[in-house]
């Protein structure tokens, strides 16, 4: 059972910066897609970036392309989520999960496993 483990949340004013990190505890990320959602309080889940693990392919949406940056280093079994230019709305707990296969997807439905969430917090 793979298990994922987010750190890095916390607070932030507008305009600010924060890096996740999302680390397995024992098997390798190697061969797995990795996504990053997030949910705040009364939306439903938003899949915000993805990364493949067959050719790094990655997907942002629209409410954070250009300001956030998602990677992995497989040597560390982490995949990082560098959110620059923090606004109020990104307020939320931030989730990751992996997938088997490869290839990401933007639906948290085709995800097999998640970690416990980070909570993000923008002040304006």
């Amino acid at each position: 059972q793979l298990q994922l483990v987010e750190s890095g949340g916390g607070l932030a004013q507008s305009g600010g910066s924060l890096t996740l990190s999302c680390a397995t505890l024992q098997y390798t990320l190697d061969y797995y897609a990795v996504g990053w959602f997030r949910q705040a309080p009364g939306k439903e889940r938003e899949g915000i970036s993805c990364i493949s693990s067959t050719d790094d392919s990655t997907y942002y949406s629209d409410s954070v392309k250009g300001r956030f940056t998602i990677s992995r280093d497989n040597a560390k079994n982490t995949v990082y989520l560098r959110m620059s230019n923090l606004k109020p709305e990104d307020t939320a707990v931030y989730y990751c999960a992996a997938r088997d296969g490869g290839y990401y997807s933007t639906a948290s439905s085709q995800y097999d496993y998640w970690g416990q969430g980070t909570q993000v917090t923008v002040s304006s």
